[in-house]
């Protein structure tokens, strides 16, 4: 039946159907035979074999390089067609890619001094905080994916919660409903004191390298410390971030002190001093995590808060605990899908998404086309009515994790689908920022590090606490300011988040991983590469670089890159589009190549930069010898010479070495 639904989904009629039972040796087995017509008049026999027997182990598929994934002609099929603009990296050792040049530098150093892919995502996250400190802090919050080279998979939530003095009506909302919703009166949920969370990111960066790493936590931290003592230059893209919030961040003076010297915003090129910052990293790797949580540096933040209106005390910071949890598992096509559970939206709405397009044929639909597009526009509105409806702190709210991502809980939306017509527009969701950071690093043994983290709004809260360098997270401006809903505020809650740092397997083994920053078009764009990667088959790079689409349940927002000629077709279909030039992050992906390669690609919308590692030790035993065979030379036969007798010396004639030396100056010149 689910055969027969797939063609007919896929615009295929079904004229002819047969069927009969044969039972041999207690076995029984169903034949079908039918006949499908598509609407192009093409004929499909279509022989169906199910088995209600016991199956050999010789009856399964056998993994070799062969059946991973391959790279298909998709532009033959597209509707959309591009060029990439970055290119990739590769590596038998391991890839780090994150969103700064010294981000991946302070990974690749970590994979070159003997550490694994663990001990290099942490060293770029404490990088990161440095050199993309407008995305990411270690007063800030976040989920990473592990999957371990046993076979392993954990996800820690490092997200912030509220803190304990929090209460549902402590912010003003601005309306009850439209865009507005979620925002409060004088931005207090958003700017300020008021608007900071109990940060988890350093507790849980802390606990992973002690828990999976194999360096120390001053080893991970020192590249990290060496760019905020000697400062570094600031990009394009920081530059740009500094002059959209200029207004905002001028209102707090040790900020603006950093960003805005002299009153204007950091230009391309421009040093940026992080020394104050570079002294509190350096305390934190003597001290380990507690200098923040139970120490020193958490009582001045404390303190610095609680003199300008901030209700986080140092109880919050001794109470905060990471939370270990079990990722979400979805299947596509063959494949093994892991994301975080709720709070993060990832896991469980990506899953209901690849549910629903497991049953049409995505790639003949083409990449790019007005269908494909439909499609994944009906999908997405779906997994947002989801949820808004049921995610949440599962502390809190009872999310029915099981049920949506089933297989089962999609089949009526998918047979109300109509591939001509748009559903029906629904009432606003959330308004989570875009501003986050993501890397990606798999080492050669198979580890894998999938990690999403952010001070939530470009440069959080704008609060800087003086003689610290660190700035403060805003994560509180994702609660509902409205009382009495799933959403709102109550002490050391979790707020829901779109963070998709996601794993692929196939048959027990590594695939892929890849994330992005960008909000709440994070795990949508995410199920976009992924079908990019196993429907259309593309390379890595064009996976995350390739055009995206957008939508919460109102207007379609598609990527400039798309024809117009496509958009207009969309459009026909019923839905409201919206043309824009980005949408999300930067993406970051490895990926695990035939012949033991792995790649790692990053694409235009961040400065990302992927390096792969290659070589290796010398061959064990290895000198430098001129012939095989023959003795190794040791210092002491250098220091002590054996003299052989005259008798046995052969004396050396001057003369002929200069008639040596004519004959072959001679030879040359003829």
């Amino acid at each position: 039946m689910r055969l027969v639904n797939f063609l007919r989904r896929n615009r295929w009629q079904i004229i002819y159907s047969r069927s009969h039972e044969v039972t041999i040796s207690g076995k029984t087995n169903i034949s079908v035979t039918q006949l499908a017509i598509s609407e192009n008049r093409i004929l499909l026999p279509v022989f169906v074999n199910v088995d209600f027997g016991s199956s050999s182990g010789a009856d399964k598929r056998i993994k070799s390089e062969q059946d991973r994934m391959t790279i298909s002609n998709w532009r033959s099929r597209a509707g959309t067609t591009f060029q990439t603009e970055k290119r990739p990296a590769a590596g038998s050792k391991g890839v780090v890619v994150t969103n700064h040049p010294l981000g991946s530098a302070a990974g690749s150093e970590m994979l070159l001094a003997g550490g694994n892919a663990v001990d290099a995502a942490i060293a770029s996250l404490f990088a990161l905080t440095v050199v993309e400190p407008m995305m990411v802090g270690i007063f800030g919050a976040g989920h990473m994916n592990v999957r371990l080279a046993n076979g392993e998979h954990h996800v820690i939530d490092g997200y912030t919660t509220a803190p304990a003095a929090s209460t549902e009506d402590m912010y003003t909302p601005v309306a009850d409903s439209g865009p507005d919703y979620l925002k409060s009166v004088g931005d207090l949920s958003s700017i300020g004191y008021l608007s900071i969370g109990v940060p988890g990111n350093l507790k849980a960066w802390s606990e992973a390298l002690a828990e999976w790493g194999t360096l120390s936590l001053a080893e991970a931290m020192e590249p990290a410390i060496r760019f905020a003592s000697r400062g570094f230059k600031a990009s394009e893209y920081l530059h740009d971030t500094i002059v959209q919030m200029k207004d905002v961040i001028s209102k707090f003076p040790e900020t603006a002190a950093t960003y805005l010297p002299n009153g204007k915003p950091l230009q391309p090129g421009d040093h940026v001093d992080r020394s104050d910052y570079a002294r509190t990293l350096r305390a934190i790797s003597e001290n380990g995590p507690d200098h923040l949580y139970n120490g020193a540096l958490g009582n001045i933040v404390c303190d610095y808060l609680s003199r300008n209106g901030g209700i986080i005390t140092t109880q919050d910071l001794s109470d905060y605990k990471t939370v270990r949890r079990k990722p979400i598992k979805g299947e596509y096509r063959g494949y093994e899908v892991f994301g975080p559970p709720p709070p993060s939206a990832a896991g469980v709405h990506i899953t209901e998404m690849l549910n629903i397009l497991e049953e049409f044929d995505v790639a003949e639909l083409g990449f790019g086309t007005a269908d494909s597009i439909h499609l994944l526009a009906e999908s997405m509105k779906k997994a947002f009515a989801d949820r808004n409806r049921y995610t949440g702190d599962p502390e809190f709210v009872e999310v029915p994790v099981a049920r949506l991502i089933s297989k089962h809980h999609v089949e009526d939306f998918i047979d109300s689908i109509d591939l001509d017509k748009a559903s029906s527009e629904m009432e606003s969701g959330s308004n989570e920022p875009d501003h986050t950071t993501h890397i990606t690093v798999a080492d050669s043994d198979g580890n894998v590090v999938s990690a999403t983290q952010t001070i939530n709004e470009l440069f959080g809260s704008k609060v800087t606490v003086p003689g610290t360098g660190m700035l403060l997270n805003n994560t509180q401006q994702m609660f509902d300011p409205h009382p009495g809903t799933a959403l709102s505020v109550q002490p050391r809650k979790r707020v829901t988040s779109s963070m998709a740092p996601m794993i692929v397997m196939k048959e027990g083994l590594p695939e892929f991983a890849l994330g992005l920053p960008g909000g709440v078009r994070i795990f949508t764009s995410v199920l976009q590469a992924i079908v990019n990667l196993i429907d259309h088959r593309m390379s890595a790079q064009e996976a995350v670089e390739a055009p995206r689409i957008w939508t919460q349940g109102q207007d379609v927002e598609i990527e400039v890159e798309v024809p117009n000629s496509v958009r207009s077709a969309v459009a026909a279909k019923g839905h409201r589009v919206t043309p824009v030039n980005a949408i999300g992050g930067g993406m970051n992906i490895v990926r695990f190549e035939p012949g033991g390669i792995i790649s790692g690609a990053a694409c235009w919308r961040a400065d990302g930069h992927a390096v792969g590692i290659g070589g290796g030790h010398a061959r064990p035993g290895v000198r430098f010898r001129p012939l095989a065979g023959d003795e190794e030379i040791t210092a002491d036969d250098v220091l002590n010479p054996q003299i052989d007798d005259d008798s046995t010396r052969t004396p050396i004639n001057p003369e002929s070495m200069n008639e040596t030396k004519n004959d072959g100056d001679e030879n040359q010149s003829a």
